[in-house]
C-alpha cells in the first residue's frame, strides 16, 4: 500500500533536503521511555518502518520500535548478539507483519552523545553501508542525535518530523511490553461525578465568554453615547441642557454600577454553586471515576490521543485539572479525564 505523507507533523530542526525521516509519536515516545530503563546497563531498540524513494526523494517512515533484550556493553558501544538480533526480528513479524527493520537505537549510559568508532562498527555488523537510521540518545536529558549513511559514512541529520495518526500495532506491542514485566494501562471508566464536574467546566467557560461580551457592548454603548452628548453639547451650548446632559451622565453611571454589582453577585453565586458541585465530586469519591494515572513518558498530547483518538482535548484536560503548564506532570499524578 502506498504510504502519503503525514500533514499532522511536528517538525524537529532542520530537515534535509533529500532523506526525510517521519518518527510517529507512539515511537517516540517509547524511546523516550527506554531512557528510564538504563540503570541496568545499555537498552537499545530496532526500528521497524517503510522506505519510500520518489525520484530525488528519499522519505523514511519510522512506525514501530521493539527492545533489544540482552544488551551488553562494549566500551564506547554495545554488543548486538545474533541471538538477540533473531529475537528480534521474530517479535517484529508478530507485531509489525508488513514491516521491515530499517534502523536501530541505542542508549547507553556514561558515554559521550556522539558518533564513536565502537558504534560505527557495529551498526556496519548490522546493516550495509547504504542502509540503516541509527538513533543514540543521552538517558539523562533525553537529548537525542540522528544519524543515516551518506557519502559512504554516517552523518549527522539536523532534524526530522515526529508525525501523529492511529498506530494499533505500536499500541498492542507497548501494551505485550508493559504486561511482562507486569504493568497494565490505566483503565478509564466513567462515572457520575465525574459528568458532573465536566459540565461545571464547560458552564464556567459559557459564563467567562457571556461576561467578556457583556463587557464589550457596555463599554461601546458608553462611547456612543459620549460621542452623542458632546455633539448635543456643542450643538446647544446652554446651562440647561448641560445641566440634562450631567443628570443622564450620572443616571448612566449608576445603571453600569448597578450592573457590575450584580454581576458581581452572580459570580459569587457562580462560585458557591462550583464549591457544592466540588464538594459532591469529593463524596462520591468512593465510586468509579474518569481517572488517568500519568505514566513515565507522557504528555498531554499522548494521554488526549489515548483517551480520544486524537490531540483536540489538551487544552480541556488542562483547564480540568487546573494545570498552569501542562509540560509539568509527573509519573502517578491522576488527572481527570472530561
Amino acid at each position: 500500500m502506498e504510504r502519503k505523507v503525514p500533514k499532522n507533523v511536528r517538525q524537529i530542526g532542520n530537515v534535509s533536503d533529500s532523506l526525510k525521516i517521519y518518527v510517529e509519536d507512539y515511537v517516540d515516545t517509547y524511546l523516550n521511555q527506554l531512557c528510564d530503563k538504563e540503570a541496568d546497563g545499555p537498552v537499545g531498540a530496532v526500528l521497524i518502518g517503510k522506505i519510500v524513494k520518489e525520484e530525488d526523494q528519499e522519505y523514511q517512515y519510522i512506525y514501530g520500535a521493539v527492545r533489544m533484550e540482552g544488551l551488553l556493553r562494549e566500551d564506547d558501544g554495545v554488543e548486538v548478539t545474533d541471538e538477540i538480533w533473531k529475537n528480534c526480528c521474530e517479535v517484529c513479524k508478530a507485531f509489525f507483519e508488513e514491516g521491515e527493520i530499517i534502523g536501530w537505537c541505542a542508549v547507553i549510559p556514561g558515554v559521550p552523545l556522539a558518533m564513536n568508532s565502537a558504534l560505527k562498527k557495529m551498526h556496519q555488523k548490522l546493516f550495509s553501508k547504504d542502509t540503516g537510521i541509527f538513533i543514540l540518545k543521552d538517558p539523562v536529558c533525553r537529548d537525542e542525535m540522528y544519524f543515516a549513511p551518506k557519502f559512504n559514512d554516517l552523518m549527522l541529520m539536523n532534524g526530522h518530523y515526529i508525525y501523529y495518526e492511529k498506530n494499533p500495532e505500536m499500541q498492542n506491542y507497548m501494551i505485550s511490553s508493559r504486561k511482562k514485566i507486569g504493568v497494565t494501562p490505566s483503565e478509564v471508566v466513567a462515572d457520575r461525578a465525574a459528568k458532573s464536574f465536566r459540565d461545571l467546566v464547560q458552564t464556567k467557560m459559557v459564563m467567562q465568554e457571556r461576561y467578556k461580551i457583556s463587557k464589550l457592548a457596555c463599554g461601546a454603548g458608553m462611547i456612543l453615547i459620549l460621542v452623542l452628548l458632546i455633539a448635543g453639547i456643542s450643538v446647544f451650548n446652554n446651562y440647561d441642557r448641560m445641566k440634562a446632559v450631567q443628570m443622564a451622565m450620572e443616571a448612566m453611571s449608576d445603571t453600569v454600577q448597578a450592573k457590575d454589582v450584580e454581576e458581581k453577585k452572580s459570580g459569587d453565586r457562580s462560585k458557591e454553586e462550583k464549591k457544592e458541585k466540588l464538594n459532591e465530586k469529593e463524596e462520591t469519591q468512593g465510586e468509579k471515576e474518569d481517572i488517568y494515572i500519568v505514566q513515565a513518558g507522557d504528555t498531554l498530547a499522548g494521554i488526549s490521543k489515548k483517551a480520544y483518538g486524537d490531540f483536540s482535548h489538551v487544552e480541556v484536560i488542562s483547564k480540568t485539572n487546573d494545570l498552569e503548564n501542562g509540560n509539568l506532570i509527573y509519573v502517578g499524578q491522576k488527572l481527570v479525564l472530561p
